[in-house]
């Protein structure tokens, strides 16, 4: 079949991701191909001390980036897009989103990038033994009770984003096992929240004289081919305002953007790991054996399929690198010469790789919320230098590009210098990626290891979450799965499996680190551990 074909067919799989600053669609074949995409920007907001986005806007984004994504289906092939073989969406992990018996929002969603559970936090990692962020879900759940929040008694689900949508679209409180892994410690030998966990937890809570138990309120584990129901009439009318759309549509199970940025960049086996670096900067590497103790810089979560994963995860990223590049967008328009957004970026970007190796003495924190890794509760995006700095543009933006990695270099610097974890590969994406040559170089001295970029690599997430459906469609559709077998000679029997054939046929390319950078590198982190001082005196200074 040609592609026109294809989608007609509905032999595709579609991939939506709510991101920190866009939402995405990407519609692929079943391998992974690109057909169609479409996008909706959009911003959280800081209400009373909450970063949040409201119902209303997570409903009209979805709805816009499904419309511009259909709209490009019409434009290339000149179809009217009326299904899909298989649906996912994923999101921004973690955070805190609470409904009543009825579906009505308890409280206002409370998003990955607020750190108002300090003492959560610390109270249930203690209790387990186990690192639990302050941005995980019940780190959330267990501060509002904490809090004495009079919404609690009423709860009778608690999930993410992504889980939400896929409840909205399908009526199943469900989540992947990557998402899952933000909620609550899993326990992979078992697939499943980690009981031992569970038992503590409700103990903990039982003189708060609550109406249910823990497993009561939280969305059940689904891991990667699994089905995880189907799209509903209602949850069809709900995406496509059109109406286009027809339900009964395979969906997969929901995941969080780690996970899918895990799959984006073939990152799910023991020994491989991924940077997905954009508002936020994670890197994750899959363990092929314990650590060997705790650390509260260091997130444990799992690849889609249950792999144990470490994960340095910084809320910081390109967020103020971003802003800087406006501020030159708006210089270049003031001048009369308006220019491409995309060839700004370019143009900056390349040129950092003129500037000095340790930056010149500029120095740059994008903090624009609180940081786990570096133990701030707040964030205030600072630019500082010494008086005999090198001030120059290329200083300026290579500062910018190495501060998106500062915070997650000192979680990798945990796993690769201190526990000497394996490390056969390390893959890069994200639209920190997306300048050829200048991301990749960074990360690479950054790391001290070869970093490779796909040619998928701006695709990120929702191209990842676009194969996880691909592949639950291939585990649940014997049609499908018997034309598939008969190109490709069987059907993959694991997601590792299904990758590898998929990627065989990507073209990327790899970097290995220059000494000169990684010198450079190390030396400008020695300014940015010492300058934290200066981040904590603003954050007490400036209101």
């Amino acid at each position: 079949m040609n592609e026109m074909e294809l989608i007609k067919a509905g032999k595709t799989a579609l991939g939506i991701e709510f991101g920190s600053t866009r939402i995405k669609a990407v519609l692929t074949d079943l391998n992974g191909q690109v057909l169609a995409v479409g996008f909706h920007d959009w911003e959280n907001s800081l209400v009373n001390g909450i970063w949040t986005y409201s119902l209303d806007e997570i409903h009209a984004g979805l709805k816009s980036c499904y419309a511009s994504m259909k709209a490009q289906v019409t434009e290339k092939y000149g179809i009217n897009l009326t299904t899909v073989g298989a649906l996912g969406i994923s999101a921004m992990m973690h955070g805190y989103l609470a409904f009543d018996k009825d579906g009505n929002l308890l409280a206002p969603f409370q998003t990955w990038r607020n750190s108002n559970t300090q003492a959560s936090a610390d109270t249930l990692t203690d209790l387990f033994g186990f690192n639990i962020p302050l941005r995980w879900t019940i780190a959330h759940l267990y501060q509002r009770i904490l809090d004495g929040e009079e919404h609690v008694k009423n709860i009778a689900f608690v999930t993410t984003l992504d889980s939400y949508i896929h409840w909205k679209l399908t009526g199943e409180k469900v989540t992947g096992i990557g998402d899952a892994a933000g909620i609550f410690p899993i326990d992979s030998s078992k697939l499943d929240y980690d009981q031992k966990m569970v038992d503590q937890f409700d103990t903990l809570i039982s003189d708060r004289d609550l109406p249910w138990k823990l497993r009561d309120v939280l969305p059940k584990v689904l891991c990667a081919g699994e089905a995880a129901g189907v799209l509903t009439d209602e949850g069809a009318a709900f995406l496509d305002e059109s109406g286009s759309l027809k339900g009964g549509i395979l969906m997969c199970p929901p995941e969080g953007d780690a996970g899918t940025g895990m799959v984006a960049t073939n990152a799910v086996a023991p020994g491989t790991g991924n940077v997905s670096a954009g508002t936020s900067t994670f890197a994750m590497l899959v363990l092929d054996r314990p650590l060997s103790k705790l650390y509260r810089e260091i997130d444990m979560v799992t690849t889609p399929t249950g792999f144990p994963v470490a994960m340095s995860h910084a809320n910081n990223g390109t967020s103020d690198l971003n802003a800087w590049v406006n501020l030159f967008a708006e210089f270049a328009a003031l001048s009369g010469n308006s220019m491409d957004m995309g060839d700004i970026f370019k143009l900056l970007y390349e040129n950092s790789l003129k500037g000095d190796k340790d930056c010149g003495g500029v120095l740059s924190y994008g903090y624009y919320s609180g940081e786990g890794i570096t133990g701030l509760a707040e964030g205030r995006p600072l630019l500082v230098r010494t008086p005999d700095s090198t001030f120059s543009l290329a200083n300026l933006m290579r500062s910018h590009l190495y501060t998106s990695l500062g915070a997650v270099k000192m979680g990798l610097d945990i796993l690769l210098k201190d526990e000497k974890m394996n490390c056969v590969s390390l893959t890069g994406h994200g639209g920190f990626f997306k300048t050829k040559g200048v991301g990749q170089r960074y990360l690479a001295a950054a790391a001290g290891a070869p970093v490779t970029v796909m040619e998928t690599a701006s695709e990120g997430g929702p191209w990842g979450m676009a194969l996880l459906a691909a592949f639950a469609l291939l585990k649940n559709n014997a049609e499908v799965a018997n034309e598939f077998a008969s190109k490709a000679g069987s059907v993959p029997a694991k997601m590792e499996d299904y990758l590898t054939g998929i990627f065989a046929e990507m073209e990327g390319s790899t970097l290995a680190p220059d000494p000169a950078d990684i010198e450079g590198f190390e030396k400008f982190m020695e300014s940015y551990k010492a300058g934290l001082d200066i981040e904590r005196a603003a954050i007490a200074a400036i209101k």
